[in-house]
């Protein structure tokens, strides 16, 4: 049962990437911006979901499969990001894939410290 909810998360996930890049790409024409856009939403979600998941009072560790691995690992995409990267190389523009990687990496890693503080916040059992 834990495969079909990982994967109708997964198929959710990927759908509301899809939407989320669509969307932006009518802003920006840039496809690293939507890129972007969905790793740092999604690192900040998967880290605000794994702190609710760790306390059985807000989901508990069985939506962890489900939420965590299904719906975010459908929503995120490392594999965009590394190929947008190789692309902006092949095509001359090695300043602006450092700058790619530098800020991917950079603006996520604070997303999860955000979403993680964020879940650890709404964690705490009411008195």
């Amino acid at each position: 049962m834990e495969y079909v909810l990982i994967a109708i998360g997964g198929a959710v996930g990927s759908v509301a990437r899809f939407t989320c890049t669509r969307l932006l790409g009518q802003w920006s024409p840039d496809a690293t911006h939507g890129t972007l856009l969905v790793n740092l939403l999604g690192s900040f979600l998967l880290g605000m979901l794994f702190e609710l998941c760790a306390n059985r009072h807000v989901f508990g560790v069985e939506a962890r499969l489900p939420l965590g691995v299904g719906l975010m690992g459908g929503f995120t995409t490392y594999s965009s990001f590394s190929v947008e990267t190789m692309l902006l190389f092949q095509r001359g523009a090695a300043f602006r894939a450092i700058s790619h990687v530098l800020v991917m990496v950079l603006v996520c890693l604070v997303a999860s410290a955000a979403g993680l503080s964020l879940g650890r916040t709404l964690s705490v059992e009411p008195n």
